[in-house]
């Protein structure tokens, strides 16, 4: 009788194994497109779920903007914009650099069908999420009132601005954990899914803010708690999905621990670029101090064209994401001919979005500025700031593609020493130097050009040097 119970176990485990394998073939007919598709063509049909996704993901904080701006008050827009949005970018974009470590790790292991390290860089990357998401959440509400301080936020918004902060900060794990949870079934192909997941979380983002704002009156309270309810949900979706594949890549929760060699490349990858994603913030917590300097008006200005900005933002970091993946495969798969093709194309299609995008917002942008606000001052300074600066989106085409790409090849600490000194130094650089001599908000914005132009050249030329010597 026990040696029929350990035939009968065995015939199950062999079928297992079976199923496991017919699911993976399965998913490797359907993804390895990228690998060996039409570049242009397989870039473009990746990409297009990365940038719905990404723009719902964004749209959590625009609705609460336009909620608060229109039913609440200028106060309240400023409060969930302009100090919060750069602190929660500071520590979130940070993480998402680390994640993008285990993307990078996950792409190339799937491209090499090394199935156990893949395996085990998948729970080494969940759990590296829960501690960080864990150790975020202690900072940001203990430090949120200093953080307002030490930004020079207007003191007629600093209480809001602490409360959306404290709130915003309590749900940090989900929000890890999902962004983590997505990287890596974005890196092994799947671009959809996620995307999914945010579309069910934001309509229900925007059903609980009118809940919470217009039928409780919770104010910012309110669209602080109804974004943090639905990352909740999208979190759990995401983690569900690799729960229950029968992939390489599957989640075991009982297995989620740090596997030493996993963990020390991806964070050989991941903190170079959650560095260079920290030192975006930072420079971009100097404009939002500067900016604050100029007034409420100015503020809320800049708040509102960071809404529409963030429409470009979404679309870059997509195909920054798309890039590092299909290198990250082609790489791992050692298909050098397609990492270059990949990398001529990409910088054909980036160019024609981004200069289409340009158009667009010079036409269109003060008009959707007014959804989120009808002050007449600040649409008036909205619209000098988006016909000022978004004519010269086209200079952050090289950052974008040759970053992404280094990425992918596995390198990421020369990168991260090139945006330290051409996005963040130069940049602070100017602040403290030009702004004072000529005391105006085009000054401040006229840094994001300078340092863009000067960035995208340094990494071409890098990019030219890192394949000359590593014979790619």
């Amino acid at each position: 009788m026990l040696s029929d119970m350990s035939n009968a176990k065995v015939i199950r485990d062999l079928a297992g194994h079976r199923q496991r394998t017919k699911n993976e073939q399965k998913l490797r007919k359907d993804y390895n497109a990228i690998t060996n598709g039409v570049i242009w063509k397989e870039l473009i049909r990746y990409v297009l779920p990365l940038i719905f996704g990404t723009f719902f993901q964004q749209l959590y904080n625009t609705i609460d903007a336009v909620v608060v701006g229109r039913f609440v008050g200028k106060e309240a827009l400023s409060a969930v914009g302009g100090t919060s949005s750069v602190i929660v970018n500071l520590f979130v974009g940070f993480f998402v650099g680390l994640s993008s470590g285990a993307s990078v790790i996950c792409a190339q292991y799937f491209g090499a069908e090394k199935r156990e390290e893949l395996s085990h860089a998948v729970h080494t990357g969940i759990a590296l999420s829960i501690i960080s998401g864990l150790g975020l959440m202690l900072i940001g509400t203990v430090l949120a009132p200093m953080f307002t301080l030490w930004m020079h936020t207007p003191e007629e918004i600093r209480p809001l601005t602490t409360l959306y902060l404290r709130i915003y900060f309590l749900g940090m794990v989900p929000n890890l954990l999902y962004n983590m949870a997505a990287s890596i079934l974005r890196a092994v192909g799947d671009s959809k899914r996620p995307l999914y997941f945010l579309i069910v979380s934001c309509i229900l983002n925007i059903l609980l803010d009118l809940l919470l704002v217009l039928r409780f009156r919770m104010g910012v309270a309110g669209v602080a708690i109804a974004t943090i309810l639905c990352q909740l949900i999208s979190s759990v979706l995401a983690v569900l999905v690799l729960m229950r594949t029968h992939a390489s890549y599957r989640l075991f929760p009982r297995k989620i621990r740090m596997h030493g060699m996993q963990l020390k490349k991806i964070v050989s990858i991941g903190i170079p670029a959650g560095l260079q994603a920290l030192m975006y913030s930072i420079s971009n917590v100097v404009i939002q101090t500067s900016i604050n300097g100029f007034g409420t008006n100015n503020v809320a200005a800049w708040t509102a064209y960071e809404k529409l900005d963030a429409i470009f933002w979404l679309i870059s970091s997509s195909f920054g994401v798309a890039i590092t993946t299909f290198i990250g495969q082609n790489y791992g798969a050692v298909l050098y001919h397609r990492v270059h093709q990949c990398i001529r194309q990409a910088l054909v299609i980036i160019t024609l979005v981004f200069v289409s995008i340009s158009s667009i917002f010079c036409i269109f942008g003060p008009t959707v500025l007014q959804l989120f606000t009808e002050d007449a001052s600040v649409l008036q300074i909205g619209t000098m700031m988006v016909r000022f600066l978004s004519p010269f989106y086209f200079t952050y085409i090289g950052i974008e593609v040759f970053s992404s790409t280094l990425r992918g090849l596995g390198d990421a600490v020369r990168p991260m020493l090139i945006s330290l000194f051409g996005i963040c130094v130069l940049r602070v650089i100017w602040i403290l130097v030009a702004v004072p001599r000529w005391h105006s908000v085009k000054t401040v914005m006229l840094s994001y050009i300078i340092t863009w132009a000067v960035t995208s050249i340094l990494y071409m030329l890098y990019y030219r040097h890192y394949t000359r010597v590593h014979g790619i």
